[in-house]
């Protein structure tokens, strides 16, 4: 069930692998992934940026509805599965954006290629480890304590705990998201020490969205990300936590909107600038 009329359940296979998708809205293509908590459920900011885009929140391999391919061991695999579902669905100009470990697995297709992409959108993004700069575990919390120390409302976080299914540790789904996100952020920690070094190759407009009062990867990270991705900006969200699009959503869509907005005047005016040169070259011959 999607609880929305505006998103419908589908699913695309790659690879022998089918995932399941919501999917809704009409616009450019906007491909969002998700965090360790998984996907499955319209949440109001989906809503949000369906109003302007042609949005997709597939569940990653292993996780919810998904299958759990053999194949699937680390974080890589995930990103060569994205790029192999963007060429399945021949999407193309697709405005990626990640949260949490979903920002992560952006980075790590981007680094690979961003052939069909035409900007990046980072929120909260796991990938790398910087010493000095706090880092929460959620793998040694309970359900309940990842909630408190993903949200800076402590109200948000009380209504997220009720909301959870009773008995969640042994709730199936629980279950499965979290064996996969142990498979992809257990060891090393949460980061690929390899990413870093790689981070140069992501060539596209990028902007690095960030909770202020972020308890599970410090906001420190913002700066340390946008150092190492050329070109990228920040936007710091006050009075917020980890899961901003659940705490914030407004201000999430807005710093995806303004973003991707800012880069279709620039684009619109390269091109613009380029057609009055190649007029200008005409003429002259």
């Amino acid at each position: 069930m999607t609880g929305s009329d505006t998103f419908k359940a589908t699913s695309v296979t790659v690879r022998d692998c089918t995932v399941t998708m919501l999917r809704g809205g009409v616009g450019e293509p906007l491909l969002y992934l998700h965090g360790a908590n998984g996907a499955g459920r319209t949440l109001p900011f989906m809503e949000a940026l369906a109003e302007r885009y042609d949005v997709m929140v597939p569940e990653h391999p292993g996780f919810g509805g998904s299958d759990e391919p053999a194949w699937l061991d680390n974080i890589h695999d995930v990103a060569y599965f994205y790029l192999g579902f963007l060429e399945t669905l021949k999407l193309k100009g697709v405005h990626l954006v990640g949260m949490s470990l979903g920002g992560w697995i952006a980075l790590e297709i981007a680094v690979r290629s961003t052939a069909r992409l035409k900007t990046l959108t980072l929120a909260g993004p796991a990938g790398l480890r910087v010493a000095g700069l706090a880092t929460g575990d959620p793998y040694a919390w309970s359900p309940e304590e990842t909630m408190r120390q993903a949200f800076h409302d402590p109200t948000i976080a009380e209504a997220a705990i009720a909301a959870m299914p009773e008995n969640v540790e042994a709730d199936d789904t629980f279950l499965k998201n979290r064996s996969t996100f142990a498979k992809l952020g257990w060891d090393p920690r949460l980061h690929d020490p390899h990413l870093k070094k790689w981070l140069h190759r992501v060539d596209l407009p990028t902007r690095i969205v960030w909770g202020e009062n972020d308890k599970i990867i410090s906001a420190g990270y913002a700066q340390e990300f946008a150092k190492l991705i050329p070109g990228s900006d920040v936007t710091i969200i006050p009075q917020c936590g980890h899961l901003l699009h659940v705490e914030k959503p407004a201000e999430f869509v807005s710093a995806i909107n303004d973003h991707v907005e800012a880069n279709q005047t620039e684009t619109s005016q390269t091109e613009a600038s380029h057609t009055e040169a190649n007029q200008t070259k005409v003429g002259a011959s």
